[in-house]
């Protein structure tokens, strides 16, 4: 099958000029006119892999393992029926939706060597599969600086982290450059999946490159350059960062990385990333980048360069006025209480890295790890929030059950197919048979879907609006 794929003259002699001889252009064009597999991954924070492949089985998907991604497979699935996102697996948020090559960067960053970090920052994180494929890396544990400069894609970023379970997460809305000045060697590890031309994409949007041209390349670079200083500033000493693109030119990829070089010397090395998967070495550059052309892995085009920092440097200097700081931590006494209260009703425990901080009547779980940078830079978003206070105790909200519940709870409702649709519809349902009091776990094919509260034989829906979808596992 063949899309009317347009690519403009001089990008096809931009590409025979920089194409390993070992490729050819015929392939490069056909593969640019051939619509993607579709791909998705495995949301490790909700689900193992093991147990996935069983339900895919169960399902009749056809799965096929994504070499670079241990949590990644090309998928096969009968959608006449239901599209894969309206699935009842992924409104439970047991997988993403997200292009096999796009795995890449997060692969780069935690699979090269086993690492930890405590603090990530995602430069540019919407919509959401890279920030919440880090998440599920680090296992909830320490701080996921998720940044987006576009304020509306940012409710979207919001809804796929709501989704997909990550409580770890502090989101802001700035333009990337901010970073370096304002949170100078804070992060352990730095992603920066940095805006550019798209030349990559044109298999998933036919008319990615209607635009192209020479000049917006080299326009974008100059961006792309400002991003990675700035990335670097903001990593830590020792610290490791991942560049990477869904573009081929060299002006946007390559030559990022080596203005980095040349800016701060020695203090930058290049690792090589041969060892991520076994085909790596196809599209390994000689500085041991990846620079992918759709016809070698039938992916996306891409690039994905590591770096890694290995001294200090002196931050640009910057005139914070923060404002004040709307949240307090709550006191032992006053965090002990909550802990206690959500037990009681909920059978959840608080999770040991985290704190409790209260803004007016509204209850909040701040990971531990984003303390430092709390009195340093403004967010717009952090953690999640668990409670509303009021007379006689807490109103729990939505994300203590999809990002704290485990298996041991006691109080949980299991919805039927039409209940779970209503359910995702926004709606009250009303199990049959059952009746309760007080909130209540919802779940349907054993996944935790929400948060409800029992009034006489009805759940009330605590579902928040923007995971609402009027079309659903049909």
């Amino acid at each position: 099958m063949h899309q009317n794929v347009y690519l403009p003259e001089e990008f096809l002699n931009e590409m025979k000029a920089i194409m390993p001889e070992s490729l050819s252009m015929d392939d490069f064009i056909s593969a640019c006119q051939r619509p993607l597999r579709k791909s998705i991954r495995v949301n490790t924070l909700k689900i193992s892999v093991e147990e996935f492949v069983a339900r895919a089985e169960r399902k009749g998907w056809q799965l096929s393992p994504v070499p670079w991604c241990k949590q990644g497979f090309w998928i096969e699935a009968d959608e006449s029926e239901v599209p894969l996102g309206n699935t009842a697996e992924h409104m439970a948020g047991l997988f993403y939706i997200q292009e096999a090559s796009s795995m890449m960067p997060v692969s780069a960053l935690f699979d090269i060597e086993p690492t930890q970090y405590q603090s990530v920052l995602d430069m540019a994180a919407a919509p959401g599969s890279k920030t919440t494929q880090i998440a599920a890396c680090m296992e909830n544990q320490g701080v996921l600086v998720a940044n987006e400069f576009s304020a509306s894609r940012v409710k979207v970023l919001h809804a796929n982290i709501e989704r997909c379970g990550v409580r770890n997460a502090a989101l802001s809305n700035y333009d990337g450059r901010v970073f370096g000045g304002w949170l100078p060697e804070h992060f352990d590890a730095v992603l920066i999946d940095a805006p550019c031309s798209g030349e990559g994409t044109v298999r998933k949007d036919a008319d990615a490159m209607k635009n192209w041209s020479k000049e917006s390349v080299i326009a974008i670079s100059d961006t792309q350059k400002d991003l990675i200083e700035s990335a670097f500033h903001a990593l830590k000493p020792g610290g490791v960062m991942v560049y990477s693109t869904c573009t081929l030119s060299i002006e946007e990829n390559q030559q990022v990385c080596h203005h980095l070089k040349q800016t701060f010397g020695d203090l930058v090395e290049f690792d090589d990333l041969t060892p991520l998967f076994p085909e790596a070495k196809t599209a390994i550059t000689e500085d041991g980048f990846l620079h992918i052309f759709p016809q070698m892995y039938d992916c996306e085009g891409f690039f994905v360069a590591r770096l890694r920092k290995t001294g200090s440097v002196t931050p640009p200097p910057v005139k914070k006025r923060l404002g004040k700081f709307p949240f307090a931590k709550a006191s032992n006494k006053v965090a002990q209480q909550i802990a206690d209260s959500l037990k009681q009703t909920l059978n959840i425990s608080l999770p040991a890295d985290s704190a409790v901080w209260l803004r007016d009547n509204d209850v909040w779980l701040f990971p531990q790890a984003l303390e430092p940078m709390l009195t340093e830079f403004k967010f717009s978003r952090m953690g999640i929030k668990i409670a509303e206070a009021h007379k006689k105790g807490y109103r729990w909200q939505h994300q203590v059950a999809t990002t704290l519940a485990t298996d041991a709870d006691s109080q949980s409702v299991e919805l039927s197919i039409e209940d779970a649709r209503e359910w995702f519809m926004g709606r009250d349902v009303r199990p049959e048979g059952l009746s309760g009091k007080g909130e209540v776990i919802v779940k349907f094919n054993n996944d935790v879907i929400g948060l409800g509260k029992w009034v006489g034989n009805r759940v009330k829906n605590g579902l928040p609006r923007e995971l609402v979808r009027d079309k659903n596992l049909f």
